[in-house]
């Protein structure tokens, strides 16, 4: 074990010297990615730290309120989003107790160590068909900030949650978005309540479906942000050159139309690219995944907003850490990851970054035998960033946040390097 542990901190020492910057630019948004994990073959939350910490990653998104991620990840600065699952909801709306003992559970043993900034209550609840939970989801967040608010964490947890595009009757162009008209009785009283609460509007925003329903009819280019001639909008006139934007400013114009009251800021908690699907669905590549990804990391790194809020800089999460083994449906839905279990990307990424052993997929397990991360450098040979169209990226910041980041980096990977080489 001890000469486990000094060749991982002779890796670690090695990275800090030579790896590259990886650093957001000035203004520019810090990368989110969904950590899901319905699967039996999952590497540790030590060894997926070091995944996230290889793509800079500083925003993760959970589905529940994992024990063991949110420890391994104190003191790591890492900003996590957790959640409450669609069983508890209900109980949570009628039960201000229940919201009370989750937020005991949940919440309290964590902070301030780990970092959580959100809780989203279920997942896209408005687009189901339980009538008990669209009546439920509103009360629910109310008990649960009632009880955050009991203990003074409201300034510091906001309580949201996540929607799919089918709550828009209509998407475009952009500035014709609209909610359906059967929604609105649950969601203007909960755009009122986010806006008081000052809490973000959650948008799940996927490109690919629109891609796998119609590739003849939309441009493959337009959905993975590359070349290509745009779409305008004939009623504002501004023009959109890729469909991830539209998506987004159509949900700007609903909640516009909403007539609430107060702006909410938007942030896209789901969007990603399978790199494996069914014969049927249509894009499903490692090259389309790498295509989508890369870009839209680049667009988070650079700070770009949307058209119709250039000033903006857009929030995303992409989908997903891993591949999830155990997910139901088309083969796609065990495909979205970035990388494999074993630490293995699932792809070529188009990043260099280090090369890190000990991360073989062992479930929920600290076992750290196996193979590690290997990202590649960039298809076009560049060893700061990747060529354009590929792979993800790497946008320097100021000289200063450089060797702060570097050295923040290299703290995290000597913490997580003698955690793994322990658990060995």
């Amino acid at each position: 074990m001890a000469l486990r542990l000094l060749l991982a901190v002779a890796v670690a020492v090695a990275v800090a010297v030579h790896a590259p910057d990886l650093g957001v630019a000035a203004g520019g948004s810090e990368l989110g990615v969904n950590y899901g994990q319905i699967a039996d073959n999952l590497p540790s939350p030590q060894a997926a730290a070091l995944l996230l910490r290889a793509l800079n990653a500083s925003k993760v998104k959970l589905y529940d309120a994992d024990a063991r991620v949110l420890s391994a990840f104190a003191g790591s600065g890492v900003d996590f989003t957790v959640g409450v699952p669609d069983r508890l909801v209900p109980r949570l709306a009628t039960d201000p107790s229940a919201a009370a003992a989750w937020v005991r559970a949940n919440i309290l043993p964590y902070i301030p160590a780990t970092c959580i900034t959100a809780v989203t209550v279920g997942n896209e609840v408005l687009t189901g068909s339980d009538s008990t939970m669209l009546r439920s989801l509103l009360p629910a967040m109310q008990s649960l900030h009632a009880a955050l608010a009991a203990c003074n964490l409201t300034s510091r947890v906001a309580v949201t949650t996540a929607h799919s595009l089918a709550v828009l009757s209509s998407s475009f162009p952009p500035s014709s978005g609209a909610f359906r008209r059967d929604l609105l009785p649950y969601m203007t009283p909960l755009l009122a309540f986010l806006a008081k609460t000052n809490s973000p509007f959650l948008i799940n925003a996927y490109p690919y479906f629109a891609y796998k329903a119609d590739p003849d009819g939309v441009e493959l280019n337009y959905v993975l942000f590359e070349a290509n001639a745009g779409v305008a909008d004939p009623a504002t006139g501004l023009h959109y050159d890729n469909m991830l934007h539209a998506q987004v400013d159509a949900v700007r114009a609903a909640i516009c139309s909403a007539n609430y009251g107060k702006p909410v800021e938007i942030r896209v908690s789901e969007t990603g690219w399978p790199s494996q699907g069914d014969d049927d669905e249509a894009g499903a590549t490692p090259e389309n995944a790498a295509r989508y990804n890369g870009n839209l990391m680049r667009l988070v790194a650079q700070g770009e907003g949307t058209p119709a809020a250039p000033g903006d800089a857009l929030q995303v999460y992409v989908f997903a850490l891993f591949n999830e083994d155990m997910k139901p449906g088309p083969a796609s839905e065990r495909h979205y990851g970035l990388f494999n279990p074993d630490g293995t990307p699932a792809y070529d990424v188009g990043v260099k970054a280090p090369t890190i052993g000990g991360l073989q997929g062992t479930g929920n397990s600290t076992s750290a035998a196996g193979g590690g991360l290997v990202v590649a450098e960039g298809p076009g040979g560049e060893a700061d960033g990747a060529a354009p169209g590929t792979g993800y990226y790497t946008v320097s910041a100021s000289a200063t946040s450089h060797k702060v980041q570097r050295w923040r980096w290299l703290e995290s990977l000597l913490a997580a390097a003698a955690l793994l080489a322990m658990a060995s």
